[in-house]
């Protein structure tokens, strides 16, 4: 059974995981070879589980039971010696994954399980430096982010991890609430980030051939097809118009439809300009410190709403 719980990499995601389990009574190790970011990190987790109290998702008397339970470490070896279970969300480059692995298969448990939150790097080639033993205990886990309220968590099950190791690692991310997509086949992606990704095309393309304003698009996504994946599947959507419909339609519509195999070329130009979006201040919209900030508690809010509405239709 899964109960101690370290993290390794304390940025954007990192520290949402940690948070996330800690909530839920699980020890947590959280590892980062930068003091700085741990203490920040730590702040970080604080403001957003106030947040959580100020929105009614927990009491505010669950705050700092919840950090307690959360231990910084710049010491790797430290950080694992004694964990069931390793997520590792650094950056993603395959080399230092692989030699991060490496060095946790010397330093963990035999029956710890390392999982890998990663949806563009193949399991097979981050095992490739781990003991034949350990493959059977490897897994991707792949959160989105913010990592402490998305409810998403996708795992694979390629063929390596016998369906008992697989069902127990299942069961730990059902007792933090969290929605398990079994991905079957290891391919880029996997499967949420292949959806958005087809989204995100069309939506540039629009952009690109002047058709509507950044503001127009974005509402009609959020209060068009987004209004209903809140709450319910494409599948679902699809059977309730009618497969007929939909065939029709897409006959009509697809032709028309953007199917370039690379990134809109109106993206890149603004990548190539420097214009990254809030971590430079301008992308598709222009954005001072005052409003990143506050842009980025909507989001939150919004999403802990979501959050609230969608538990009842699980």
């Amino acid at each position: 059974m899964i109960q101690d719980i370290a993290v390794i990499g304390a940025g954007t995601l990192g520290h949402g995981i940690a948070e996330t389990f800690a909530r839920y009574g699980y020890p947590v190790n959280l590892y980062d070879s930068d003091e700085i970011r741990l203490t920040s990190a730590l702040d970080e987790i604080r403001d957003e589980l106030e947040l959580l109290a100020e929105e009614n998702v927990i009491g505010y008397e669950e705050i700092t039971p919840a950090i307690d339970r959360i231990h910084l470490f710049t010491d790797l070896k430290q950080t694992v010696q004694d964990r069931d279970y390793v997520i590792e969300a650094i950056p993603d480059i395959l080399e230092l994954k692989q030699q991060l692995f490496q060095q946790l298969d010397h330093d963990c448990l035999p029956h710890t399980i390392f999982a890998s939150n990663t949806s563009s790097l193949k399991l097979a080639e981050l095992m490739q430096l781990v003991s034949d033993e350990r493959k059977e205990r490897m897994i991707i886990n792949h959160w989105f982010n913010p990592g402490h309220l998305m409810p998403i968590v996708e795992l694979s099950y390629f063929g390596n991890m016998p369906e008992p190791i697989y069902s127990e690692v299942e069961e730990l991310y059902k007792s933090i609430d969290k929605q398990t997509v079994k991905v079957r086949r290891d391919v880029p992606g996997l499967i949420a980030n292949r959806i958005q990704q087809a989204i995100a095309r069309e939506v540039f393309s629009i952009i690109e051939l002047g058709i509507a304003s950044p503001e127009d698009v974005d509402k009609a996504l959020k209060f068009g097809p987004a209004f209903r994946y809140a709450t319910t599947g494409q599948l679902e959507i699809a059977d309730l118009g009618g497969l007929d419909l939909w065939c029709t339609v897409g006959d009509r519509l697809l032709k028309d439809m953007d199917h370039s195999r690379s990134s809109n070329k109106l993206l890149r130009k603004k990548v190539d300009e420097g214009k990254l979006g809030v971590k430079s201040g301008e992308g598709f919209y222009k954005y001072d410190n005052e409003d990143i900030a506050a842009a980025k508690r909507r989001l939150a809010q919004k999403l802990i709403q979501q959050l609230k509405t969608s538990n009842h239709y699980i």
